[in-house]
């Protein structure tokens, strides 16, 4: 999980400081990425969570390239689908490999400086 935790981190620094720099454009040019996402052969039957990550991990790094190439290209804003992660059509007990646990506000942790 520490993979997708940087490079979600990396992209949402990236993001952050591209809309910060746009800030002070009187026009943007937009990009809209439409993804075929890497699903398991089969949504009604649960993966493991490594299985999960590895597909998760396959369609971040589709969305990095495309990211980077529509930046390159000019684009202020990259507008990406919702579920481009980790897909759609799941069940309520599918998905659960595919989900990571946030711990109550009460627990004194932060999962960035210590992953265990």
């Amino acid at each position: 999980m520490a993979m997708a935790s940087s490079s979600l981190q990396h992209a949402f620094i990236f993001i952050l400081l591209g809309s910060i720099r746009t800030l002070a454009l009187d026009k943007y040019i937009a990009a809209v990425f439409e993804h075929a996402v890497i699903l398991p052969e089969s949504t009604v039957k649960p993966v493991s969570p490594e299985e999960a990550l590895k597909l998760m991990n396959q369609n971040i790094d589709i969305l990095e390239d495309a990211i980077q190439k529509a930046a390159k290209q000019g684009a202020h804003i990259i507008v990406t689908p919702e579920d481009a992660i980790y897909g759609f059509f799941f069940t309520r007990e599918t998905i659960y490999p595919y989900l990571e646990d946030i711990p109550d506000p009460q627990v004194n942790w932060i999962p960035c400086t210590d992953p265990e």
